[in-house]
């Protein structure tokens, strides 16, 4: 068994006991957490920091097998958004796609369920795909800017995203598409790092190295604002054209 250092939990412990005389419950809560450590200690257990956080990696030195770069995503540790998942959202579908997309953030339904399309807004986002574009959702490779879901409705720093960023461009790398949408403007800005306009990029298509990026709107967002469906329709049919 792992505990964490002995010095820093027994003082914490202990100063919390004294110093929360009017907290009888917590108190007492303390006292008996101290004296199993106590315990334990008596027992021969050793005690060390059970959390360690992977290092900071870069592109170059990550596997270029999609597979076993999704089984690193499911393994991270480099920020707190893995004390909060339920898992990493590595990403799905075929591995040799023409068409990838990037969304922003995994929701929280995503991070329940453990799938993609998942929702009204994944409903939407299928029949995109299939009903204007002509693929098979299975044809098509759907992964996160940001792997592992935020914490509560915060939006992820952008170290929080430093960390996801190098699996992001490496699943770029070996998926090695035609077409990346960037669903919304978020996952846009962290795609690209370019804060322009969104109206001013949405639907364009942009050189990104070996590739080329078409910021759309979000399901999400359509579905609150429908008015713009047919905006996204000239764009999907962007798309069509570059497959």
């Amino acid at each position: 068994m792992i505990y964490r250092n002995l010095t820093h939990h027994l003082l914490h412990l202990a100063i919390n006991f004294y110093d929360c005389q009017g907290a009888a419950t917590k108190s007492y809560q303390n006292l008996v957490m101290l004296q199993n450590l106590y315990r334990l200690k008596a027992l021969g257990y050793s005690y060390s920091d059970p959390f360690v956080t992977n290092k900071p990696t870069a592109t170059q030195e990550l596997p270029d097998d999609l597979f076993l770069l999704q089984d690193m995503i499911a393994q991270c540790h480099l920020c707190d958004l893995s004390k909060s998942r339920q898992q990493s959202m590595s990403g799905m579908g075929n591995p040799n796609a023409d068409l990838m997309i990037i969304d922003a953030y995994v929701s929280i339904s995503e991070d329940t369920s453990n799938s993609y399309y998942v929702g009204k807004s994944g409903e939407s986002l299928v029949k995109m795909i299939e009903n204007v574009l002509g693929i098979k959702k299975e044809d098509v490779y759907i992964t996160h800017a940001v792997k592992c879901k935020p914490l509560g409705t915060n939006t992820p720093s952008k170290s929080e995203f430093s960390s996801c960023k190098p699996y992001l461009y490496k699943q770029i790398e070996a998926v090695k598409p035609k077409v990346v949408i960037a669903l919304g403007e978020d996952a846009y800005s962290l795609l690209s790092s370019d804060d322009s306009d969104f109206e001013h990029v949405r639907g364009h298509k942009i050189n990104f190295g070996d590739y080329i990026i078409v910021p759309i709107f979000h399901p999400q967002f359509l579905l609150r604002n429908p008015s713009f469906k047919s905006e996204t329709l000239t764009d999907l049919k962007t798309i069509k054209s570059c497959l």
